[in-house]
């Protein structure tokens, strides 16, 4: 019976991820934190930038995902060479999933326009483990039960990220190696590719409109599209709309109270069959810019 419950979980969870693409977390702030998903990022603002961000998706289900994600990056060695880390901490029902990655970005500017291009690697370490100490129990000494259900591996990603002022687009795979879940099961994290862009439009002084898109896709699972229509109102108020296709709407708000500091929320609420007993998801996120006098990536605030 234990082994049947067990089992069951794994499924549930397992499924979910095959289904619905979650095997990457989902954010609905991603133009906040792109090197979570693109190693090209790192060092594009110019400046020292802290970004973290917390998500809780489908609130009032039990074993709803619960993620966490941390980015720092900077320029060095005369400002053309971009470095930085990024974690992640992903639990979804019994299993969690940790991944903590290391990133180096080399910036290409070119004359006669202001569109730089950069290539990126990452390399670090995943984690995924299975927890049943929260499940109720028929034999306590099962072998399932007691026997923790944890995997290292190191994985390794690459992307590209060209942008201007006004622009930017990026591809990028965040892990190279497909490696296995668990060793109760023959599941194994597949290979994501992800495809980001935005634009700004300057309306006026006042002012700024930009909408923005990530697509993400990965074998035998659906496509996953994120499209956003932010406006930006005296250089420090965002106010923007969400729809993650087939999947949810939501709304988000920032504020950015001088050049160092900027907060924001997220809430999306599900349209599909996941829209019952549950009261959406919600994101919250906040960012430090420490940056010099003298940045040689003058890149704008919006991404």
């Amino acid at each position: 019976m234990r082994k049947f419950l067990i089992y069951s979980v794994l499924f549930v969870c397992i499924a979910q991820l095959q289904v619905n693409a979650q095997q990457d977390a989902q954010s609905s702030l991603y133009f906040f934190n792109p090197l979570n998903f693109n190693p090209a990022y790192a060092g594009s603002r110019g400046s020292l930038n802290v970004t973290a961000v917390n998500r809780a998706q489908w609130v009032g289900w039990e074993g709803a995902p619960r993620t966490q994600f941390l980015s720092v990056h900077a320029p060095i060695m005369k400002k053309h060479l971009g470095v930085g880390g990024n974690l992640s901490f992903d639990r979804v029902g019994a299993r969690t999933n940790f991944t903590l990655m290391a990133n180096v970005a080399y910036h290409l500017e070119f004359k006669h326009t202001d569109w730089k291009l950069s290539m990126g690697l990452s390399g670090g370490i995943q984690s995924s483990q299975y927890d049943f100490n929260g499940l109720q129990v028929i034999d306590p000494t099962d072998y399932n039960y007691t026997t923790s259900n944890q995997m290292s591996a190191p994985n390794f990603g690459t992307g590209v990220y060209a942008y201007s002022k006004n622009a930017y687009i990026g591809f990028s795979i965040p892990r190279l190696l497909q490696r296995s879940l668990d060793t109760l099961s023959n599941s194994y994290l597949q290979r994501h590719y992800f495809l980001a862009a935005g634009y700004v439009y300057h309306y006026n002084s006042v002012l700024d409109i930009k909408p923005s898109v990530l697509v993400k896709f990965t074998a035998n699972a659906p496509i996953t599209i994120d499209m956003n229509l932010s406006a930006h109102l005296y250089k420090q108020f965002w106010v923007g709309v969400m729809y993650r296709y087939r999947e949810s709407v939501g709304v988000n708000l920032a504020y950015s109270p001088n050049d160092s500091w900027s907060f924001g929320y997220a809430y999306d609420f599900p349209v599909n069959h996941l829209r019952f007993n549950n009261w959406g998801s919600h994101e919250i996120y906040l960012a430090f810019d420490l940056r010099s006098k003298q940045a040689a990536f003058i890149s704008p605030r919006y991404f």
